[in-house]
């Protein structure tokens, strides 16, 4: 029996693209045998030592969501994670899918990606999936060395812009001074994220108040 797992990386980072990794197996020893864990407890070398050994010896499906396409998805977080988890299972055909939850009620999840599947697959969605099911670590560690890619890329073409999170200075920091120089976020942003509305907001309050006769009071 083919089951996969499937898991995302970068779901709410405020710069930058949104991950969703699926990998196969028939074995899930196959991929603990590896070593394969949840991405997060790997050093960056080994997620990346580990990403090519898994899509070396394992069936892959990445899939990479823009800022544009969340910013415009017209449907909750949850809702377009369903249908992304839904398409790289789809790619794959098993019989048997592991999902991270994205709901805070894991079987409702469950169901929503169900509902967007045309094929026979059975869906167990787990909270905390990546830490015990090693094939949901795989997709982890792969949606993650993918995203860190991403992320690399576009510090080269914008200079520092630390890990995209909102919880970052740095990145908050660049978010900040672009603002500021362009009068609104960059293309990398996620608009519809209430940092990048507040900071806006603030620049756009800011710049009212540079004109006389602007002061809203």
């Amino acid at each position: 029996m083919i089951l996969c797992g499937v898991d995302e990386a970068g779901k709410g980072a405020v710069l930058g693209p949104l991950v969703v990794a699926a990998v196969a197996c028939e074995r899930q020893q196959d991929l603990a045998e590896l070593g394969v864990k949840d991405s997060k407890a790997l050093a960056p070398a080994r997620r990346e030592a580990l990403s090519a050994e898994i899509r070396a010896s394992f069936p892959v499906e990445v899939l990479v969501i823009s800022p544009g396409e969340i910013d415009s998805r017209g449907m909750t977080m949850n809702a377009l994670m369903a249908r992304s988890h839904a398409r790289v299972i789809a790619a794959l055909h098993p019989a048997l899918a592991v999902v991270d939850a994205c709901d805070v009620v894991a079987a409702r999840y469950g169901a929503m990606v169900s509902s967007h599947l045309d094929i026979p697959c059975r869906v167990i969605s787990r909270h905390h999936a990546d830490r015990h099911h090693p094939a949901v670590s795989a997709a982890s560690i792969v949606a993650k060395v993918e995203r860190d890619r991403a992320i690399e890329a576009l510090r080269e073409e914008y200079g520092e812009i630390g890990s995209g999170y909102p919880s970052d200075s740095c990145t908050v920091r660049f978010l900040e001074e672009y603002v500021s120089m362009h009068h609104g976020p960059p293309p990398i942003a996620r608009r519809s994220w209430e940092t990048v509305r507040a900071l806006v907001a603030r620049h756009e309050q800011a710049s009212l108040l540079e004109f006389p006769g602007g002061d809203p009071k």
